[in-house]
């Protein structure tokens, strides 16, 4: 007999409370994303996407200090007085071509048997404004990054600590602005951390869990000149709040929407599950591949916007779309993906429907608003519900999907998934993975399905770090 939804939710639970402690085991021993020996041992667990995938990983380091006195430049000729303190760009010194030309060689390696097995090559990587291989001058990528963070610590008579952890610790090194973030971003950060000083808001303290502001969080448009900026407090009630608010609007004029996340959990979680509105509008707005875009607090938006139109259009090309496809877009987020295949189908003069899965409702609040800012509410429905769950639901239906589109977090896609996903047997599959070594481990149950890999491109999302993002377009033997 077969499984009901409500069992396979119960089994799945089983397996990953046990891999949950089969991991908690392995922990000591676990490698870098990029390091292609370690692809055989990546974990599988749930298809919950974390808000912003870069800058959590970047949070998560070993708990040891506070606080740290801000470093003075080693190098005057730096592009970053504090690139050594601060261990994000550890290749900001070195020449853009030499970087892509390390992360070329790393794909190559970690997807060597992929590609030996299906008679391709990986493509050359795609920088930004460049692709490897091209002739002449290399850029030297600044201002990239359209999201910016801080964490917060309290310093001597009630200062307010902000900045970067320093690299392996949990010391806040000061950063008086940041070569790779859009410019302004860290001065508004900054500047929070003197208005709650100014106003007695204390900063928290993770020994202790004593404090209210704990981080910030701003995100600015790349087409647009709108800001964002949220505030994450251990708990809703603030001193002075509402003067507080005010004064952090006032910090830029871009500034359209304030909000506040409250997230009383220990742990190294930025978002808890609270979020409120305290200052503008409720979301700010930006544009992708001609597309307008909605984005809440607390929805998953690409860091790097200049990249994700190359990385997006690369896995739109891969659907080849045609008219009458149902394409299915799992992991959907603010339906960004999803949401640009079909305005580019329309543009062309094909209809399609859209589907979109997410298990944030927020994702699905925004990816909804969406649809309606760019004229495919016709075409596009969004489900809040588990992707692995749905498509298992979709498969034992004999739900037709032609293309599907899947983004999953830095943990891959789960076993069910990709089982069910080729019981549905679309035609097409494009895969986005932030993180090659799982993305490489689930390709090959795609193959073993019924899949073969027609192409696996490198896009560089964050030069001057050892991270790479990959596009993967599979077609049905």
């Amino acid at each position: 007999m077969a499984e009901s939804r409500a069992e396979r939710r119960a089994r799945r639970a089983l397996i990953e409370a046990t891999e949950g402690s089969e991991e908690k085991k392995s922990s000591k021993k676990s490698k870098s994303s990029q390091d292609a020996k370690g692809k055989a041992k990546a974990k599988r667990p749930s298809s919950h996407r974390s808000e912003d995938k870069a800058s959590q990983a970047r949070t998560k380091r070993p708990h040891k200090d506070s606080v740290s006195p801000a470093r003075k430049a080693v190098d005057p000729k730096s592009p970053c007085s504090i690139m050594r303190a601060c261990g994000g760009c550890t290749a900001l010194n070195r020449p853009y071509k030499k970087q892509l030309a390390t992360k070329q060689v790393a794909m190559e390696e970690l997807f060597a048997e992929l590609c030996e097995r299906e008679g391709i090559a990986v493509d050359p990587i795609r920088g930004m404004g460049v692709t490897l291989g091209d002739p002449g001058k290399y850029p030297a990528p600044r201002g990239f990054r359209h999201k910016a963070a801080t964490p917060f610590a309290p310093g001597k008579e009630g200062a307010v600590r902000c900045g970067f952890f320093e690299r392996g610790t949990h010391k806040i090194v000061a950063v008086p602005e940041c070569p790779v973030e859009a410019p302004g971003a860290r001065q508004i950060l900054n500047g929070i951390a003197r208005e709650a000083e100014r106003l007695h808001i204390p900063a928290f303290n993770e020994d202790k869990h004593l404090g209210l502001l704990r981080y910030a969080v701003v995100r600015c448009g790349w087409r647009t000149d709108q800001v964002m900026v949220t505030l994450v407090t251990a708990q809703r009630d603030l001193p002075h709040a509402q003067e507080f608010f005010e004064a952090v609007a006032a910090l830029d004029p871009h500034i359209v929407t304030v909000a506040q996340n409250i997230n009383g959990r220990p742990g190294n979680a930025i978002l808890g599950e609270e979020t409120r509105i305290v200052y503008g509008a409720e979301c700010m707005r930006d544009q992708l591949l001609g597309c307008e875009f909605d984005i809440s607090p607390t929805a998953f938006y690409q860091t790097n916007p200049q990249q994700t139109e190359l990385l997006y259009q690369l896995a739109i090309d891969g659907m080849d779309l045609q008219q009458g496809n149902i394409l299915m877009d799992a992991y959907c987020g603010s339906g960004t993906i999803g949401l640009c295949a079909a305005k580019d189908a329309q543009d062309r003069g094909v209809g399609i429907m859209l589907l979109g899965v997410e298990r944030n409702p927020a994702g699905i609040a925004d990816a909804r608003r969406n649809a309606e800012l760019n004229d495919l509410t016709r075409s596009a429905w969004f489900m809040a519900d588990d992707a692995t769950d749905y498509i298992l639901d979709a498969a034992d239906n004999n739900e037709r999907v032609d293309v599907l589109s899947i983004d999953p977090p830095r943990a891959g896609s789960t076993p069910e998934f990709l089982e069910a996903a080729c019981a549905l047997k679309p035609h097409r599959i494009t895969y986005i993975s932030c993180n090659p070594v799982t993305q490489e481990r689930d390709l090959h149950q795609l193959l073993d399905g019924g899949y073969r890999l027609l192409k696996i491109t490198p896009v560089d999302m964050f030069p001057h770090t050892d991270h790479t993002e990959t596009v993967a377009i599979l077609e049905r033997r």
